[in-house]
């Protein structure tokens, strides 16, 4: 018999009636007891004897079927009974017949009966997919009622002012986010619930391991049944003791010095057991000894055995380090694409092999490398050899991981100030058409007073980093009050400069040029404007000497520049002279907010007469870049039409006021300066001109703004001079 044919017959053997229960049913009465009330023995039983039963328990017994030991044996099938036979076990006609069972449920040699006939509807095909609503029913919670009034809510946090925590804790507290709204007060609750743990983490972050938080949300009576109070939601801290560093050891192998990672793990005996604090601690560790001959540190998982059964909460405190091989610089090699050859390669390093190994030099040699604007991705790893050096230490070699970029570029800007007016200057550029960065440029400018091509060519990094090699073809046209010149030029330079990754104390230029320019000039002799053409060969160089902190927004140290060009002018004859030019700046901090920033500025020609000069190497005073207030060139001796016509000398002073504040700052100025006939520069005659302007700062330099009036102006000179450039005036 199967299990589910076994708890069928229980069912069927269960349900057989007893004895009593038959004689119930067939009218008889049990037996009572001697308090039973006495019955008419006429309605109940045999005229003899009113307690007998129908059925004596003998037959009734013999009449139910066998039973074996057997549970897996089948069910005995039960007789049929003719229709309208009478049994003794018939019930009478006041009692519901049970239905017979006409069929049995297993057969005698144990099947199953035939199965139903299957329901036509099981029959039909699937409906397709497509004919389903996929549409999600509607719950109660989706339907929002508008009629249905939000739940507002005040917020009041206690314990933690103390432990200046509470900024921390508006910033990330759930309640502060809902800015005291919510839709009922679960969820008030459940919001300061989440603030509960919130300041209990904040606590423990500080060394109060034992804190506590509990909130309370009351709500408080409303005078207006339709109006009801906000809520208020109070969060209260306890912070508990303070638990406090009783110990500090660090797990390491021996160091070069011995207390190399002690002393850079700033952590002592007492210290809060503040997390920021063992965090940074940490950290320092791993920034530190990788700059001092171990790049393969590893900080492991601290330990920090509290101890609450003592007069005073304390932790011991268990850093384990793995430092690595005290390591060298060994050699640089490449893998991936070849943009660069070792060669070229050991052009960029600030170290040498053989020098203690210090990650920030590996830093800055990927940061020139990403500065060539040549890969588009570039990595420098450090790599064990086994080789041991003479001094102990490994031989470290570094990978170079080269992926290349695209090499070409478009460029553009675009500015204006008064006497230049608009200038708008694009450029295309190859970086590596002549490798290794063998770089042609093509440039145009446009602008309502210059116009012009130039192409050049440029080797960077050429035998040194940050050397370069420059050679310029160029065409102009220069339209301003001082002169109308059309300008062809040839040129190379050599230059060492600094870039904002390496900005260097010396940096330095020389080179040559030839110079072709027809120019407009007042002759003086004729008293009118004639044109001439020149022919210039000089002999530019600069030197300079920069402690600044900053190319573009120094905000302390210096500068002295001098430059000095040798030149000879062609115009019916050959006059040699040479331009000069000293500069110093200087930056002072006020405060993180204030620099006062000053400039001083000279420069003289000797060993020609001005009118023999080209207009375009004479010196001019005024503009952006000089004395603010006054258009550019403006300043000098003048024609008697009012125009420039620049001199052999030049003075310049400035002052500026450098305020600022986040990414914006105000900036009050006030200059001076002019330009002489004579070959030296003279302190009486100097025009003033004083203004303010307005500071943007980004990454690449601040953007800046300058309006500028004249002090003591000229005729002709207007009232105000607008600038806008990048970078500071000086």
């Amino acid at each position: 018999m199967t299990g589910r044919q076994y708890w069928l017959a229980i069912a069927l053997v269960a349900a057989a009636p007893t004895a009593a229960q038959f004689n119930q049913q067939q009218g008889t009465a049990p037996a009572r007891g001697p308090d039973a009330p006495k019955t008419d023995p006429q309605t109940v039983g045999s005229p003899t004897d009113a307690n007998a039963p129908i059925v004596p328990d003998s037959e009734f017994n013999a009449s139910l079927p066998p039973l074996t030991g057997d549970i897996n044996a089948p069910l005995e099938p039960m007789p049929a009974q003719q229709a309208g036979t009478p049994t003794a076990t018939t019930p009478p006609a006041s009692t519901p017949a049970v239905p017979a069972i006409t069929q049995p449920l297993v057969a005698a040699d144990g099947t199953l009966p035939p199965a139903a006939a299957e329901n036509p509807e099981l029959a039909q095909p699937l409906q397709p997919l497509n004919t389903f609503d996929t549409a999600p029913l509607q719950t109660a919670a989706d339907i929002k009622d508008k009629d249905a009034p939000e739940i507002r809510y005040d917020t009041e946090l206690k314990g933690l002012e103390k432990l200046d925590l509470a900024g921390q804790f508006n910033s990330l507290s759930a309640l502060k986010e809902g800015k005291g709204k919510a839709a009922n007060a679960t969820q008030v609750a459940a919001r300061a619930r989440e603030d509960e743990a919130l300041a209990v983490r904040l606590m423990k972050s500080l060394g109060y391991y034992d804190a506590t938080a509990i909130s309370l949300i009351e709500t408080p009576a409303s005078t207006d049944p339709n109006k009801p109070g906000r809520l208020k939601a109070t969060v209260t801290g306890t912070p508990g003791r303070l638990y406090r560093l009783s110990s500090v050891k660090v797990d390491t192998q021996p160091v070069v010095p011995a207390d190399l990672v002690t002393r850079n793990l700033p952590l002592r005996v007492g210290d809060p057991i503040e997390a920021a604090r063992i965090q940074g601690a940490e950290a320092n560790v791993s920034l530190v000894l990788p700059q001092q001959g171990y790049p393969f540190v590893k900080v492991g998982e601290r330990d920090i055995l509290l101890d609450d059964q003592a007069e005073q909460a304390t932790g011991a405190y268990t850093l384990p380090v793995d430092t690595g091989p005290r390591s060298s610089f060994g050699q640089l090699v490449t893998t991936g694409d070849p943009v660069f050859g070792v060669d070229h390669l050991n052009v960029f390093p600030r170290f040498k092999s053989g020098d203690l190994y210090d990650s920030r030099k590996t830093d800055d040699l990927r940061d020139a490398l990403v500065a060539t604007g040549l890969f588009r991705s570039v990595a420098v790893e450090p790599q064990r050899t086994g080789r041991t050096n003479a001094d102990g230490t490994e031989a470290i070699d570094l990978l170079v991981r080269q992926t290349e970029g695209p090499p070409r570029s478009l460029a553009g800007s675009a500015g204006y100030s008064t006497g230049q007016g608009f200038k708008a200057e694009g450029s295309w550029t190859h970086r590596n058409l002549f490798p290794p960065e063998g770089a042609l440029i093509g440039t145009v400018v446009a602008g309502t007073q210059e116009q012009g091509l130039s192409g050049t060519f440029r080797r960077s990094n050429a035998g040194q980093r940050d050397k370069t090699f420059t050679a310029i073809a160029s065409a102009v046209h220069q339209s301003y009050d001082a002169f109308d010149a059309f300008t062809g030029t040839l040129s190379a330079r050599w230059s060492r400069v600094s870039t904002p990754i390496w900005q260097k104390r010396f940096t330095y230029y020389y080179g040559g040029e030839l110079v072709g320019t027809n120019e407009s000039v007042y002759d003086f002799a004729r008293g009118d404007t004639v044109r001439r053409t020149y022919g210039i060969v000089a002999l530019p160089g600069q030197v300079e000497w920069d402690t600044s902190d900053s190319l573009l927004n120094p905000t302390r140290g210096y500068r002295l520049r001098l430059n000095l060009s040798p030149e000879g002018s062609v115009n019916g004859g050959v006059r040699p002279y040479v331009r000069t030019m000293i500069e110093g700046t200087v930056y002072y901090p006020i405060s993180s907010s204030l620099v006062i920033a000053g400039r001083a500025k000279a420069g003289s020609i000797q060993g020609i007469d001005r009118d023999d000069l080209a207009p375009s190497r004479r010196y001019y005073g005024g503009g952006g870049g000089s004395v603010r207030g006054y258009g550019y060139q403006r300043l000098g001796p003048l024609d008697p039409q009012g125009n420039p016509v620049g001199g052999r000398s030049l003075n310049e002073f400035a002052l500026e006021a450098r305020y600022r504040f986040g990414n914006f700052g105000i900036v009050p100025f006030l200059d001076a300066g002019n330009s002489y006939e004579s070959s030296l520069p003279k302190g009486s005659d100097l025009k003033f001109g004083a203004g303010i302007g307005g500071r943007f700062y980004t990454n690449f330099g601040p953007m800046r703004i300058d309006v500028a009036t004249p002090l003591n102006p000229r005729p002709g000179d207007g009232k105000v001079a607008l600038y806008i450039s990048i970078g500071q005036a000086f």
